[in-house]
C-alpha cells in the first residue's frame, strides 16, 4: 500500500460521474479485468495506490456543483477491499456525498460495506442509494478459487437481504460467467432465484461469458494451471486471443436468465441498469433559488 495526493477525485461529464479512491485490488479475483495493461499500472496490482486526499477533493468539487446528482463509486477497484477497513476513506466520502446532499451507487464484493449500513441509509433517505453487489458463482468452495480473499456468495446474499431490509435498492452483477467453470445452467439458476427472493432491482450481465485483454489473461491462465489443470489448453484451443470469450452455453443461459428477470418484473437490460443508478429523483435535481 503507498499514498499518493491527486489532482482530481470524480471522473465523467453531464451529471454522471465516477469516483475511485483506491487503485489496484487485494481481493485477488481471478478474471479481475483491471489487471489489464490497458489500464497502466505502474506499481503491482497488490500494492494499493491510495489517494489519501480524496475526502478534500470531494468536498471541494461537490461544493462547487450546483446541480444534485449521482456519484458511484467501485467500478475499478473496490471501495472496501482490506484497507477501508483501517483507512476509512470510503466512509468519509460517504459522509461528505451525504452532507452535500448528493445520491451514491456503491459496487462492491465486501461485506464491510455493512459497517456503513447506517449512513447509506441516511443516503437513500435524503437522496438516492443503491448497493451493487457481484455475485458469479452460488457453490462456496468454487467461490474461494475464483474469489479468495472476499467474502463468499452466501454473505454477499445476506449483505444483499439486510440492504433490503433497509429500503436500499440493489443491483447484482451476475458477470463474469467463465467457460467451463461456472457457465452451468444450475449455477446461473441458484443465483437468480436468490435475486428473485430478495427482491433485487436489477441484475446485469454482459452476454454470459468473459472478457480477456493482456495482463489480466496472464494472470488468469496462471490461476487455471494452477486451479484447472489442463483449462488453459481448452481455452487456447476455442478462443485463441479473443477479446470475447462467450460461454458455449450462452444462448441457453440468456434466455434462462432473462425469462426469470421478466417474469418476475427485474431490469435485465444494462443501460436500464445504468439509467436507474445514474438518476437522482426530480425532487432532489432541482435547483433552489439560492442556486441561481
Amino acid at each position: 500500500m503507498h499514498f499518493v495526493d491527486a489532482k482530481g477525485i470524480l471522473t465523467g461529464s453531464g451529471g454522471r460521474y465516477g469516483m475511485n479512491i483506491y487503485r489496484g485490488c487485494s481481493h485477488g479475483c481471478i478474471y479481475c479485468d483491471s489487471r489489464s495493461k490497458c489500464y497502466q499500472f505502474t506499481h503491482s496490482f497488490e500494492d494499493i495506490e491510495v489517494k489519501k486526499n480524496a475526502p478534500e477533493l470531494l468536498e471541494k468539487t461537490l461544493k462547487s456543483k450546483r446541480k444534485k446528482c449521482m456519484i458511484g463509486t467501485g467500478s475499478m477497484s473496490d471501495p472496501y477491499m482490506h484497507c477501508e477497513k483501517e483507512l476509512q476513506l470510503t466512509r468519509k466520502c460517504l459522509e461528505i456525498i451525504y452532507q452535500n446532499g448528493f445520491g451514491v451507487a456503491v459496487q462492491t464484493k465486501s461485506d464491510l460495506i455493512l459497517r456503513d449500513i447506517d449512513l447509506l441509509d441516511e443516503i437513500n433517505r435524503s437522496a438516492k442509494c443503491v448497493v451493487q453487489m457481484t455475485l458469479t458463482t452460488y457453490d462456496d468452495d468454487l467461490c474461494r478459487i475464483l474469489e479468495p480473499n472476499v467474502c463468499n456468495t452466501k454473505r454477499r446474499i445476506e449483505v444483499l437481504e439486510k440492504m433490503q431490509e433497509r429500503g436500499i435498492p440493489t443491483i447484482v452483477w451476475i458477470t463474469p460467467i467463465l467457460p467451463f467453470i461456472n457457465d452451468t445452467k444450475e449455477n446461473v439458476t441458484a443465483i437468480m432465484n436468490e435475486c428473485v427472493r430478495l427482491g433485487v432491482k436489477g441484475i446485469i450481465n454482459f452476454g454470459m461469458g468473459l472478457t480477456l485483454r493482456e495482463g489480466d489473461r496472464e494472470y488468469y491462465y496462471a490461476a487455471l494451471d494452477k486451479f484447472f489443470p489442463g483449462m488453459k489448453e481448452r481455452y487456447i484451443k476455442r478462443y485463441g486471443n479473443d477479446y470475447e470469450l462467450p460461454s458455449p452455453n450462452a444462448k441457453e443461459l440468456t434466455g434462462l436468465f432473462r425469462h426469470i428477470c421478466k417474469e418476475n418484473g427485474i431490469m435485465s437490460n444494462p443501460d436500464e441498469c445504468f439509467g436507474y443508478m445514474q438518476k437522482l429523483p426530480d425532487k432532489y435535481t432541482q435547483m433552489s433559488i439560492f442556486d441561481l
